[in-house]
């Protein structure tokens, strides 16, 4: 997938189907958005070009990086990615501008496929309506998408993060269609969980900012195209004097289990299968180190009955 940065690089492609909108969650509704998108350009012999925004036009806390965004959109099947950077000039653009500049004259959008709540230009005034009157003048077609719902419930960006920050993580798995995912960089700890404790981890520096909440996780462990399993604490330490890596509000640890590697400044990404337990207090760091050995033996028994083994991603 080609990605583009500002509409002054964008390229001519022939027969662009455009996908409008911000997809911040790339939840079961961004998906199928995507997904359509890169069918039509396939059958009609176009380019699937996604147009979408960063940071959040709303100001919304990040549910996944940009990068991390990207990585879906090339795996749905996209040929183009234009990222626009949303800044307090490009806010100010009107959007019957927008239509006419952007999607009529740099992309020459042949299709375009929005969901039919997105809003776009000064104040959010631009809207499906809009798009509809502008097509014929334009010359692209609208093809709007409604809301999913699962089990009745509206998919929402707004919803998901909801339920991610209040642990509700198998919610926000049925509407993302895929577990709760943390992508970050290993950095380096204390080592204290190694040295004092007996439990190698590795501390992850977060590249969005919606967490779960505090506890211990039984997760999958993604390196490259590895992977693996592991148990993942999210918390403040409190039994080692509430330790936080500098510019965090809470610690990401995640012991892998069966694995010595090194591997600092790797970029992993860490899958929430199911919460083990809330956040503790231990009265020493030996009945703590006898907590994280119940820990892993439960993460194990999650393991087994996902049938989750060290394995190659495709």
């Amino acid at each position: 997938m080609k990605i583009v940065y500002g509409i002054g690089n964008i390229g001519n492609y022939r027969r662009p189907v455009v996908a409008l909108g911000v997809f911040d969650g790339m939840h079961r509704g961004h998906r199928r958005i995507l997904k359509e998108a890169a069918a039509k350009a396939r059958r009609i012999k176009g380019r699937s070009v996604v147009l979408t925004f960063w940071p959040h036009p709303q100001k919304e806390a990040s549910l996944y990086s940009l990068k991390h965004r990207l990585k879906f959109i090339r795996d749905l099947g996209i040929d183009v990615c234009v990222v626009m950077h949303f800044n307090a000039a490009f806010s100010r653009i009107r959007p019957e501008v927008f239509v006419r500049k952007v999607l009529k004259e740099k992309l020459g959008a042949a299709y375009v496929y929005v969901g039919r709540n997105f809003k776009f230009g000064h104040r959010g005034t631009g809207n499906l309506r809009l798009l509809e009157r502008m097509s014929p003048e334009s010359r692209f077609m609208v093809r709007p998408f409604d809301i999913m719902r699962v089990n009745g419930v509206p998919i929402s960006s707004s919803r998901i993060r909801r339920l991610i920050t209040r642990g509700s993580l198998l919610d926000a798995e049925r509407l993302l269609s895929e577990p709760v995912t943390v992508l970050g960089t290993v950095v380096k700890g204390d080592s204290f969980a190694a040295t004092k404790l007996g439990f190698a981890t590795a501390n992850i520096n977060p590249h969005h900012e919606i967490l779960p909440p505090a506890g211990i996780y039984a997760v999958r462990v993604i390196i490259g195209r590895k992977i693996f399993q592991g148990a993942c604490y999210i918390g403040t330490r409190p039994t080692l004097g509430k330790k936080v890596q500098k510019g965090r509000d809470r610690n990401i640890e995640v012991h892998i289990l069966d694995f010595n590697r090194n591997i600092y400044g790797r970029e992993i990404e860490v899958q929430f299968l199911r919460r083990l337990r809330s956040e503790k207090t231990f009265s020493t760091p030996r009945d703590l180190a006898r907590q994280i050995e119940i820990d892993i033996l439960q993460a194990r028994a999650v393991f087994s009955s996902h049938q989750t083994t060290t394995t190659s991603r495709n």
